[in-house]
């Protein structure tokens, strides 16, 4: 029953997020569309990078992996009386620390933004308006961590859809703006400020009705020597680099990107946007669930649970991560091409954001691999282990990104694919040396079993590619929008089926991707 409501759970997860990601993939066609790459986009996404780069490190990244598994904890030894006590704790603690944060962000901006974007200081109207933007957007960090810690106290109670249907918000609020909104401000893209803002608060109101339902609505209270307060913040200072590596390596990324030629920001945003398709369809889906399951099978000491959990998780990922990096690298061009290629969007900006899409494709299974071998750790309350890691993940991403840039520029390449590429490589670095201790430690391993699966993926995956090889010639590039679209959503349709027949014929069958 454990077994089909974990199922179940990553179901109404993936759904809820692939409506989000839909939205999403709107909400960038949009943005790109009216605003166009470069210029004042770059200032928009430098602004809206900042907060959400906090977001999911601190938020959705260190403080969920250190706060879910002290919350089940709690919830498997103590009283409901003692679990609204830390619940009320916890809050007034993150609200304390992240209003002065907002505070001094909002206080400090151009100093901020000189620290994110350098580049940007030598763009004397591109920097103001950029260090307004995040005046304007920072709170969304404050509203956003709240929800997050909402989200973190349902999903641990078996409560996934108003979480996950959450960031569905954000997009609605972000598309209005542009095509509504925009056109009433002196400076248009100002509207995409309030609109980050305004979305945040929105997210955390729809949490509050289903906290309300688990009686666990109670107002913040401050106290650090709480117990379980002492314990979380404990878990959560160095879990920052642990779970939220990629995150500072796209973040690198941006630093870097905003010293190069005008469009580079965006451009990496556009082919960041189209690899978090499959990243946060399967991968975000995946971690999501699986932390709440594993911290109980660690609280209740179920070691063989505990691996059957990560071993079926790793199996949704491979089946979906491979073929998603192999499609994505195939169609980078009329990708672009396809969904972005309209308005102040040019065709150069889709052949720039293609190269950065293909640089950073193969590192998709990389990434969603984390997704399922850092909670491992986290549900067991190991922060040393993954912080080890990220740190050597983030110097992998600078050596890379200096090998890379320095490769590209020999064979005049555009820079900002190497900065893709280091990103890809850090990921599998994160990934691999996360399973090296696993598997050390005998917490995971990949079983004789994985031999033959390892071979079914690859024979499926190559005979896609195979095929959407032979089909890219016949790809409408020079007709109207809608006509790509549809020769873009055949492409993906015809690539899909053959995938799954010939992993069926390979003698693969869905009943091994069930739990157990």
């Amino acid at each position: 029953m454990a077994k089909s409501r974990l199922f179940r759970s990553t179901m109404v997860v993936s759904s809820m997020t692939m409506l989000s990601r839909i939205l999403g993939l709107v909400r960038d066609i949009v943005l790109l569309g009216v605003f166009g790459a470069g210029g004042l986009m770059d200032a928009f996404l430098v602004a809206f990078k900042i907060p959400n780069f906090l977001r999911r490190l601190f938020a959705e990244g260190a403080f969920s992996q250190a706060f879910v598994p002290v919350l089940s904890e709690y919830k498997e030894k103590y009283s409901l009386q003692e679990v609204q006590i830390l619940v009320s704790r916890t809050s007034g603690a993150l609200l304390l620390i992240l209003s002065m944060l907002t505070v001094v962000v909002i206080l400090m901006a151009p100093w901020v933004v000189t620290l994110f974007a350098p580049g940007f200081a030598n763009q004397p109207d591109k920097f103001a308006i950029t260090a307004e933007l995040l005046r304007l957007t920072f709170p969304y960090l404050l509203f956003i961590s709240m929800t997050a810690f909402a989200s973190g106290i349902l999903q641990s109670y078996g409560r996934f859809a108003a979480p996950a249907f959450a960031p569905v918000l954000l997009n609605l609020c972000m598309i209005g703006a542009a095509l509504v909104f925009a056109p009433m401000f002196e400076t248009p893209i100002m509207a995409l400020g309030y609109a980050v803002a305004i979305a945040g608060l929105l997210q955390l109101l729809i949490q509050l009705p289903q906290l309300s339902k688990q009686k666990l609505l109670v107002l913040p209270r401050i106290d650090f020597q709480h117990e379980g307060v002492r314990r979380i913040l404990k878990l959560m200072l160095p879990a920052i680099f642990g779970v939220s590596v990629t995150q500072i390596n796209l973040l690198l990324n941006t630093i870097f990107a905003s010293l190069m030629i005008g469009g580079s920001v965006s451009w990496l945003y556009a082919a960041e946007r189209m690899s978090e398709l499959p990243l946060g369809l399967i991968g975000v889906a995946i971690g999501t669930v699986i932390l709440p399951s594993l911290s109980k099978s660690q609280a209740q000491q179920d070691d063989i649970t505990f691996r059957k959990t990560i071993d079926w998780a790793t199996r949704l990922i491979v089946v979906v991560g491979l073929p998603a990096a192999a499609a994505l690298f195939m169609l980078s061009d009329v990708l672009m091409q396809a969904l972005f290629l309209r308005g102040e969007f040019t065709l150069r900006d889709a052949q720039m954001s293609s190269l950065a899409l293909r640089s950073m494709a193969g590192g998709i299974l990389g990434f969603m691999l984390i997704k399922v071998f850092a909670p491992a750790f986290f549900a067991r309350q190991d922060i040393r282990t993954p912080v080890k890691i990220g740190i050597i993940s983030v110097f992998a991403n600078m050596v890379f990104s200096v090998i890379f840039i320095g490769i590209f520029y020999f064979f005049d390449i555009p820079l900002h694919g190497g900065l893709a590429l280091a990103t890809t490589g850090a990921s599998f670095v994160n990934a691999g040396l996360l399973y090296y201790f696993l598997h050390k430690r005998d917490i995971f391993r990949f079983g004789s079993h994985w031999k033959k699966l390892f071979a079914q993926f690859g024979i499926a995956t190559s005979a896609m590619v195979a095929v959407l090889y032979v089909m890219l010639p016949y790809f409408p590039t020079n007709e109207a929008q809608w006509q790509r679209l549809i020769a873009l959503l055949i492409m993906c349709g015809v690539g899909a089926a053959v995938y799954g027949a010939v992993l069926l014929a390979s003698g693969f069958r869905p009943h091994q991707l069930k739990h157990g």
